[in-house]
């Protein structure tokens, strides 16, 4: 059935995919967003690619209840995905109340918000940081949660605190998705990672290197207990991500509370995996030098992805030299990212 869907975040990155995805399957789509690590003319190419716009694009602070109750007031409603946050694992360490005040008060504000309107359903952005150091790979929604880091923490606050709140709220439904690295770009070359200041993920650093924007690769730590030293990443495409968003507002409704699904490819990828893999499709070379460890990261996180397949059959269905080829393309067609 075709909702009105709020997108908290929706010029960002995985948001904006998400809305392609959103209203190629007919959903009417509000989106709030601040801006802060973001473009407006995202939302213009969104529009472009799925060949009608949004219904309203809304430039505010998702802290902000004034804003919010402005948003739900002027729309229909039926429910909410919500993106907005801050997400640089390095970054939260530094400035770790900036983290815990936008994204868990930022939550906060959002799901009163929609109390008070009577919207009872939210696809909730989660991470595959919430389980921390793990030992045991692949991750089961089942693994125990064990951050490392004011983002990984902030973020598992947020769930505990929509998990009581369904206890509390009988009628509220939450999917939790906690996906896991997302990369690439959408295959038209319009739409991709593009981050204000310097990158905090590795592929649009990647690829700003072969761009010649940067000039070296940072690796940080070659003696993680992994085969060549550097940290794993289950890298998953970032349509495949935005679909599984889709499917999420399709699935809402079939159980009550809150449930919480992990989407990923079950393959792991070394940061020297990467590289090389970015090397072959781009042609370019991709010089980097080991430092330190950086800070709240871990040697290896990799999905688990069986029960969202059981679930709904969500597959992820694009390999990391797709996200290579993808983000390479999305930076040659816009060499400096949405200012042209």
């Amino acid at each position: 059935m075709p909702r009105t869907v709020l997108v908290t975040g929706g010029a960002g990155f995985i948001g904006s995919h998400t809305c392609v995805e959103l209203l190629a399957s007919g959903h009417e789509v509000v989106v709030l967003d601040d801006h802060s690590n973001s473009s407006p003319e995202a939302l213009e190419r969104v529009a472009k690619i799925a060949g009608r716009p949004i219904a309203a694009a809304h430039v505010g602070d998702v802290r902000d209840r004034r804003a919010l109750d402005a948003v739900f007031t002027a729309h229909p409603i039926d429910a909410v995905i919500h993106f907005a946050a801050k997400k640089a694992v390095g970054e939260s360490v530094q400035i770790p109340l900036t983290y815990y005040d936008i994204n868990v008060g930022g939550t906060t504000a959002l799901i009163s918000a929609m109390h008070d309107h009577g919207v009872h359903r939210l696809v909730f952005s989660s991470s595959c940081s919430v389980y921390g150091d793990t030992t045991t790979v692949p991750l089961t929604e089942a693994s125990p949660a064990a951050p490392t880091n004011p983002y990984a923490t902030s973020k598992w606050t947020c769930e505990r605190i929509l998990a009581d709140a369904c206890r509390h709220v009988p009628e509220l439904r939450v999917l939790a998705l906690r996906y896991f690295n997302p990369a690439g770009a959408h295959p038209t070359g319009l739409l991709g990672e593009d981050p204000h200041g310097v990158p905090g993920n590795i592929m649009p650093y990647l690829t700003q290197i072969a761009v010649g924007r940067r000039e070296e690769l940072s690796v940080f730590g070659d003696d993680y207990p992994t085969p060549d030293g550097t940290g794993i990443r289950d890298y998953i495409h970032v349509v495949d991500v935005a679909e599984g968003h889709r499917a999420a507002l399709d699935h809402i409704d079939d159980e009550p509370g809150m449930v919480i699904l992990n989407l990923g490819t079950g393959r792991g990828a070394s940061v020297l995996d990467l590289v090389r893999t970015f090397q072959e499709v781009s042609g370019r070379p991709i010089p980097y030098r080991v430092t330190g460890r950086r800070p709240g990261d871990v040697a290896e996180l990799v999905a688990d992805p069986s029960k969202v397949a059981a679930a709904w059959g969500w597959r992820a269905r694009h390999d990391l030299a797709a996200m290579c080829r993808d983000a390479w393309h999305f930076q040659q067609q816009n060499p400096y990212g949405y200012a042209r």
